[in-house]
């Protein structure tokens, strides 16, 4: 059975992802589909808002987990790009309205076509596309041409030189090398990116907690297995924030440790916890002290209160 299915697909716009980011412009182009194509929602000030619950948002984008959808949401509203407002007068209703900023110079086409085209420029004294050109094909590619496709395979540390004709189109490379192509930079490594975030997670939480743990497996696996499951360091970092502040004090805080904070059984309970506290406006991390100490001094003034009864009070003991 085809993959290619009659329902309406997600739309992604290639401009739109390189402006925003890719999930960002899913989810966006998505709200967009509301707003426009569909009656949904409600018009306030010529403005007009739809609603979807959390559930409603995850069947339209079944391939993101509860935490992704929040923190692409999230970014949305701080790009500017995306508006989101409790429209109803009830303080008991907490509903989430959305809407686009269209005005954005992110969803400016304009400004995104001179975005992109300032970082691919022409040769040095070149005023006309390019004839010719030298470019590298490997001899040892590890992924087989495209089916039906003139492009050679993707480029290994193994090339040997060949001349293509190029017209039409000029050819984005750097300045004072109209001959050659730039040197092929040495690929990222995936798994050294997440052990660097690992450490400064790491680092945070040392610093944070004034403890020392080393940058060995142990101390390091549940931070990295969280962080290859899509979670942000700033996510991990937030969870450090918000359980310092939370066991401060108290006899928990012995678990303010990576095998406790990144555990997979906690981990998603702690960030949406956390999460709810950033959301409401968390105090400064230099006044965290300042408020501690006034909930300490409250507790002390109502420390000596006798809340026992009179003996011939009327009451049952």
């Amino acid at each position: 059975m085809s993959l290619l299915m009659p329902s309406r697909p997600i739309v992604i716009n290639p401009d739109l992802a390189y402006s925003i980011g890719l999930n960002e412009a899913i989810a966006l182009q998505q709200v967009n589909y509301w707003l426009k194509e569909t009656n949904s929602g409600l018009e306030r000030d010529g403005v007009r808002w739809i609603y979807n619950t959390t559930e409603q948002w995850l069947e339209q984008f079944p391939f993101w987990s509860e935490s992704t959808l929040k923190r692409t949401f999230t970014r949305l509203k701080a790009l500017g790009v995306l508006r989101v407002e409790q429209l109803n007068k009830s303080q008991r209703d907490m509903t989430n309205y959305y809407t686009i900023n269209y005005a954005s110079e992110l969803l400016d086409e304009v400004n995104v076509a001179k975005s992109k085209s300032s970082k691919c420029s022409l040769p040095s004294g070149q005023n006309e596309p390019m004839e010719k050109v030298k470019v590298t094909r490997p001899i040892r590619s590890k992924r087989a041409n495209v089916i039906g496709s003139n492009w050679h395979d993707d480029l290994t540390e193994n090339t040997t030189e060949s001349t293509t004709e190029i017209t039409d189109k000029p050819l984005c490379q750097v300045a004072g090398q109209p001959d050659e192509i730039s040197e092929q930079k040495t690929p990222v490594d995936p798994e050294q990116v997440v052990t660097d975030q690992a450490i400064q997670v790491l680092t945070h939480l040392n610093h944070t907690a004034g403890s020392k743990f080393q940058k060995s497996k142990s101390s390091l696996e549940n931070i990295r297995a969280r962080l290859r499951e899509g979670h942000s360091a700033d996510d991990l970092i937030l969870v450090i924030d918000y359980k310092h502040e939370h066991w401060h004090e108290t006899s928990q805080y012995d678990y303010m440790q990576p095998t406790t904070l990144f555990r997979p059984t906690k981990f998603e309970g702690y960030l949406n916890s956390a999460t709810r506290w950033n959301d409401k406006g968390r105090p400064a991390r230099e006044t965290w002290d300042k408020h501690r100490q006034a909930a300490s001094t409250m507790r002390d003034n109502f420390a000596g209160v006798d809340y026992s009864l009179p003996q011939n009070s009327g009451f049952r003991q």
